[in-house]
């Protein structure tokens, strides 16, 4: 009884357009930030954030890029991996070049230097578009992960090829590095992850959303009616490449503390965000943190069944877990292929209406 919009005004144009028009949603959603800010650092662990919450916010960053470029404005991408190693390798290098500058801007900076480098391989969007494009993309990643493996200034000369990031502090605690606290990984993904969704949700409200919806529903259309589709495009890649760089910098400099550009952002990290924006459903900012929930908690969930539970072995364990996880995504987007989003959307529909039928 408690979710309805019987008398909850609306007395101006701003409290209509409200991203949460009804109460309880405005309710639930301040509750959710005063619990991730003020308790969830009191009670996290080691545990819960290598395994669970950090590499769940940082891939909901990256998730959110994608469903812009994807869910809003229909350009399809598989260089998702590639430009994570971007932000990677430019927040390194600013990181060693510019020691006395603070981590914040290095990450604001590695996702403004991905959005330059995925606007430059978005240009063939203006002239290709679907399975091509895709194939345009995934060009990117190979090309990316195959520069940053053969040019030595990208990993300062070192032998091994792997990239180490320095310990940086920001308000007296160590936030970058192979030191960092669980409570410090936590809050600084969280403050990002905060930022990001909260700018995506109102670009996407705005002009700019409005014209990669029309360029995505019909491009044609689109350009009869005055929407710009170099202008549309471009700003697509260069929003989706900034979120994308900013979760490959925290990825790297905050959650791993080295990555050997191989082996973390290979190909197998393009088609994990994928997934994660079908699965939560395409053109959603909460379909966007669904998503990389079900692809960051299952897997763990499974293996703490598996092993901890069942007392299989781990490597029999992590086979089943990939049939398992597979057959569960086929599963999904053959009995609802507009993903976890639209299970909410029907579900709130139903919450509307209850107890009454219709």
């Amino acid at each position: 009884m408690l979710y309805r919009e019987a008398g909850d005004f609306k007395t101006s144009y701003a409290k209509d357009n409200q991203t949460f028009p009804i109460k309880f949603d405005r309710v639930a959603y301040y509750v959710l930030l005063v619990v991730a800010f003020g308790v969830v650092p009191f009670i996290i662990n080691d545990y819960w954030a290598n395994a669970v919450i950090v590499p769940f916010l940082i891939y909901a960053i990256a998730t959110i890029g994608l469903n812009i470029l994807i869910g809003y404005c229909g350009q399809l991408s598989l260089g998702t991996g590639g430009f994570m190693a971007v932000g990677a390798f430019a927040s390194y290098k600013l990181m060693t070049a510019f020691p006395e500058v603070s981590i914040i801007i290095h990450i604001l900076l590695a996702g403004g230097i991905t959005a330059l480098v995925g606007v430059a391989f978005g240009l063939p969007s203006l002239r290709i578009k679907g399975f091509y494009l895709a194939v345009a993309t995934l060009a990117a990643q190979f090309f990316l992960v195959w520069l940053f493996n053969r040019v030595p200034w990208f990993y300062n000369y070192s032998a091994t090829g792997q990239i180490s990031a320095p310990e940086r502090s920001f308000m007296g605690y160590v936030v970058a590095g192979s030191n960092v606290g669980a409570v410090e990984k936590y809050l600084m993904c969280l403050v990002f992850v905060v930022a990001v969704a909260w700018v995506a949700r109102n670009l996407t409200r705005g002009t700019m959303g409005r014209s990669w919806m029309a360029i995505r529903d019909m491009d044609i259309a689109a350009e009869i009616i005055g929407v710009n589709p170099l202008k549309a495009k471009l700003t697509a890649f260069a929003v989706s490449s900034f979120f994308i760089g900013i979760s490959g910098a925290l990825l790297f400099t905050v959650y791993l503390g080295a990555a050997e550009v191989g082996e973390a952002f290979g190909i197998s990290k393009s088609f994990l965000v994928l997934f994660m924006v079908i699965i939560g459903g395409l053109g959603s900012i909460f379909g966007s943190f669904a998503g990389a929930a079900f692809m960051v908690l299952l897997p763990v969930l499974l293996k703490n069944v598996l092993v901890g539970g069942m007392n299989w072995p781990t490597d029999l364990a992590a086979h089943f877990q990939l049939v398992i996880v597979g057959a569960l995504i086929i599963a999904f987007l053959i009995l609802e292929p507009h993903g976890l989003a639209q299970l909410w959307r029907v579900a709130k529909e139903k919450l509307r209406l209850w107890p009454f039928p219709h």
